[in-house]
């Protein structure tokens, strides 16, 4: 009986977020726009997140690197492990642990603010006075944070990378032009373009999902709270779910 309860309550949250998702397709008709506050939440959701994602980043390249080389030092083949690292990371590793960084970090903050704003009145009082809570709240987020992840992932495929670097130089010598050329000719087009295509979704997905358990959030405290922490839980889930999908896609597209 509990499952059938369960499945219940996951359709019924699956269908409330695709109209949600519907709504905000919609309001993108509408003339106007509220570029300030896009501004403002490109400048919170990009800028101030970019020490998180770097530092993440970084430490990543560094412990793979790390772990890798003595197991290609054992095979003899120690030259390849730039190429290695390089193709992992811009694939997979960066983009799928900088959206789940930006999960934890965005996803959570926008479910818990707009959650606070919801039991308060907050959205209610905007609706009286005019403002639409819908396009202002909800479309500005969503828009920086798709635009915002992509930059993001790269500038954390960077810091990766250059975290490599340092960890193959803890174990022999390597020259940057050296490390990065042999990076270079590794990569292709097929590694680059999926992976970055992907980051819209994520981030889109991202912050819908923060958005909608935000403006659906429960009274008091604990339903804040409740928010933020399902907000993450399920952008997270989706994330992987989203990646899954991209991968077979760009398998029968021969991007792999």
């Amino acid at each position: 009986m509990a499952i059938f309860v369960r499945t219940k309550t996951f359709l019924e949250e699956a269908g409330s977020l695709a109209k949600f998702t519907g709504q905000f397709l919609f309001m993108g008709k509408q003339s106007r726009y509220e570029v300030r506050e896009f501004l403002v939440q490109s400048y919170t959701i990009g800028y101030r997140s970019l020490g998180l994602v770097g530092l993440t980043g970084f430490i990543m390249g560094l412990v793979l690197t790390m772990q890798l080389q003595p197991s290609l030092a054992r095979y003899g083949v120690q030259s390849e492990l730039p190429g290695m690292v390089a193709i992992a990371i811009i694939r997979e590793i960066g983009p799928v642990l900088t959206a789940l960084v930006f999960a934890g970090k965005i996803g959570s903050s926008i479910g818990a603010e707009l959650g606070s704003m919801k039991v308060t009145e907050q959205i209610d009082a905007m609706e009286i006075s005019g403002t639409n809570p819908f396009k202002f709240l909800v479309a500005t987020r969503v828009i920086a944070a798709t635009l915002m992840l992509p930059v993001l992932t790269i500038l954390s495929d960077v810091i990766c990378l250059f975290g490599s670097f340092l960890g193959v130089n803890m174990g022999y010598e390597t020259s940057f032009k050296l490390f990065f050329n042999e990076v270079i000719q590794h990569l292709s087009f097929n590694d680059l373009f999926p992976a970055l295509i992907k980051t819209f979704f994520f981030g889109f997905a991202v912050s819908m999902i923060g958005c909608y358990k935000g403006f659906t959030s429960s009274k008091g405290t604990r339903g804040v709270g409740n928010s933020a922490n399902s907000a993450v839980v399920i952008a997270s889930v989706t994330i992987f779910i989203m990646d899954l999908l991209a991968v077979q896609i760009a398998n029968l597209l021969n991007l792999n």
